[in-house]
């Protein structure tokens, strides 16, 4: 499948953007740190559905230069509005993974006419959330695991435990894509700033999209608790807990992850 690559000028700074395929368009909003290329599997899954991906390196990211003066959530989702309007994309559905997935619920609150349908993943209110494991979420503090392939392995040791031997193929292709596209420093400190003590909580019941909170049962960084609060407080949300699944379930599952969210939209068109 042809993937288009282009740098876009979102007020004022470059984005690197990515359009893949043809059909119904789905914004993709990566987690914390990540590339465009770590979409490979699922965008190849989705792709096979007649759904076209556009996916961005944020500020800081992969290929877009980073930002002196960070943003804010809200701020991050207001970018990811202006991007669509410069792609002359009025209206789209979204996906956003753990990060992302704050940056997309911004997104969706305050742009509920260009949302369609939104798919969270991997992700949580924020503050009033349910914490996951301490070891877990530390090593998210440091973008060290986009530069040093043992502290990879070390990250999907936590993430998958004694699963992990059934994960090569995947943590060597994403060694790969990781180290080839690096977050820099501040703009890794920028997402971590973004983050502390946001919370969606007081709002998820104004989201007005279509939700599908899809998430793995065997999530340590991001418990599957966390889905159900935003599936109970979300008014129009559906749960999905992928069983045996845990926090890169968009990756390590995508052909199941992406035959359910396609069953998602496409229901809901009907």
């Amino acid at each position: 499948m042809t993937r288009l690559l282009n740098f876009i000028l979102v007020d004022g700074h470059l984005l690197r953007v990515s359009i893949r395929g043809e059909g119904r368009p789905l914004m993709l909003i990566m987690g914390l740190g990540g590339n465009i290329e770590m979409w490979e599997p699922l965008e190849r899954a989705l792709n096979a559905y007649d759904i076209q991906t556009i996916a961005y390196d944020a500020s800081g990211t992969g290929h877009s230069p980073t930002r002196l003066r960070p943003l804010r959530m809200s701020g991050m989702a207001r970018q990811a509005a202006h991007l669509l309007d410069a792609l002359g994309q009025p209206h789209v559905d979204v996906l956003g993974v753990s990060f992302g997935g704050a940056v997309a619920q911004e997104l969706a609150l305050a742009n509920p006419h260009r949302v369609g349908r939104l798919v969270l993943a991997s992700t949580t209110c924020g503050f009033g959330g349910v914490p996951g494991n301490p070891l877990a979420v530390s090593l998210l503090a440091t973008p060290l695991r986009y530069y040093s392939p043992t502290f990879l392995r070390l990250f999907a040791q936590v993430l998958y435990g004694p699963t992990i031997t059934a994960q090569q193929d995947l943590l060597r292709d994403q060694i790969e894509a990781r180290r080839a596209r690096p977050p820099t420093l501040w703009g890794y400190a920028s997402q971590l700033l973004a983050g502390a003590g946001w919370t969606s909580r007081p709002w998820l019941g104004r989201i007005a999209a279509p939700t599908l909170v899809l998430a793995g049962d065997s999530d340590p960084i991001v418990p599957p608790r966390n889905a159900r609060i935003l599936a109970r407080h979300i008014p129009s949300a559906r749960l999905e807990l992928v069983a045996g699944a845990g926090h890169l379930l968009l990756l390590d599952q995508a052909d199941r992850c992406a035959a359910l969210i396609a069953d998602f939209l496409d229901h809901d068109a009907n």
